[in-house]
């Protein structure tokens, strides 16, 4: 079996879906590896790092046309489909319940599809879940860039010229990557504090080291890492716990999601007017429209002296490391998927069924047709 590893083409973006190591141990499976040229260059990976291991480098038309699998990172696009036929295997991150047309248009040339975005949160899948080993980096990488948006230091600072009070800190949402953020703002010597619709998180927070704000939800608690649409009656008790906090924060992190819809939003206007001058709100759901209401996507917007940055943050910003953890969490899924080079088909499997999104042309939900 042939894999072809795709360059991204997205705006901005700058990972690769397979490092050299990782594409060194498919190869070792007996895998064929074609990569695109100059796929890694912004990754730091050059392509004489792919064929020192065994891979090939080619041009974009002949990777399509020698692979039987073909990895990307973000949806393949218009012009990739024009290059995908029937043969074809895709797996990507394809965001399907946002994409209809795109879902249609793969169909249409009778490929099949896995996305790595459907992955189901179970234990036996945690080694695949793409969405968990890039949140991680998110969350550390929202605190480097709030400390590096704000003006003043993060840690107690003791000198001649007097005393540094420490910065606060403030977390909307402790899910991978609002865990990753607690915890390396409370290496960097901050004061940190964090909420969460699900109570079970506050063992969590509290494990490191922050002071968790809790609501009450009278049963709004949900089992998913991922948040969930509460009531407006929650969002109102949160914003009552929480706007003590927020006004004395010196930097917010928001990261609560909720897979095909729009985020939450959890901080007004209103509020921002009433935060401290000189503070920094990081919003890593501004893709999916902020929980921030004044946040726009890749843009600074400042309001009442309060910076707001939408971001998705920053998987792409230490692409290095993200571009090896992703390659690992595909290795993982490509093992899972076939046997002695061949794919296995096992519809009944969860995994399989969960991100098997069309199969042979024919899209699929809960292992059902709903449409060719």
């Amino acid at each position: 079996m042939t894999i072809g590893i795709l360059k991204e083409t997205q705006q901005g973006e700058t990972r690769v879906a397979i490092s050299p190591q990782i594409a060194k141990q498919l190869i070792g499976k007996d895998f064929k590896i074609i990569v695109e040229e100059d796929a890694g260059t912004t990754s730091s990976f050059k392509d004489s790092d792919y064929e020192e291991i065994g891979a090939h480098i080619e041009k974009r038309g002949v990777v399509f046309k020698e692979s039987d699998v073909l990895l990307k990172i973000n949806p393949f696009d218009e012009e990739d489909v024009k290059l995908i036929d029937k043969s074809h295997v895709l797996i990507s991150q394809l965001f399907h319940k946002s994409n209809p047309d795109l879902m249609k248009a793969i169909a249409a040339t009778g490929a099949s599809a896995f996305s790595l975005d459907a992955m189901p949160r179970i234990s036996r899948a945690q080694d695949m879940d793409v969405l968990s080993s890039q949140s991680n980096l998110a969350g550390y990488k929202s605190v480097i860039r709030g400390a590096y948006e704000m003006t003043k230091i993060f840690p107690l600072m003791m000198t001649a010229a007097g005393t540094i009070t420490p910065a606060r800190v403030l977390v909307y949402g402790v899910g991978v990557a609002g865990l990753q953020a607690i915890a390396t703002a409370k290496r960097l010597g901050a004061i940190v504090e964090a909420t969460d619709i699900r109570p079970e998180t506050k063992e969590q927070t509290e494990s490191l080291g922050a002071k968790f704000i809790e609501v009450e939800n009278d049963g709004e608690e949900e089992a998913s890492v991922y948040a969930k649409v509460a009531s407006e009656e929650y969002m109102q008790k949160q914003k009552e716990a929480v706007n003590k906090s927020l006004f004395k924060a010196d930097l917010v992190i928001t990261t609560a999601m909720v897979p095909g819809r729009m985020s939450p939003v959890l901080i007004t206007k209103e509020q921002v007017n009433q935060m401290k001058n000189g503070a920094v709100i990081i919003d890593l759901a501004a893709a999916q429209g902020g929980n921030c209401e004044l946040s726009r996507m890749d843009e600074i917007v400042v309001q009442n002296g309060v910076r707001i940055i939408g971001t998705t943050i920053s998987p792409e910003s230490v692409s290095t490391n993200a571009s090896e953890l992703f390659g690992k969490n595909l290795y993982n899924f490509i093992m899972h998927l076939t046997e002695d080079g061949k794919f296995k088909w096992e519809l009944d499997e969860e995994i399989t069924d969960s991100t098997l999104i069309i199969q042979n042309g024919t899209i699929r939900k809960n292992g059902k047709t709903i449409t060719t």
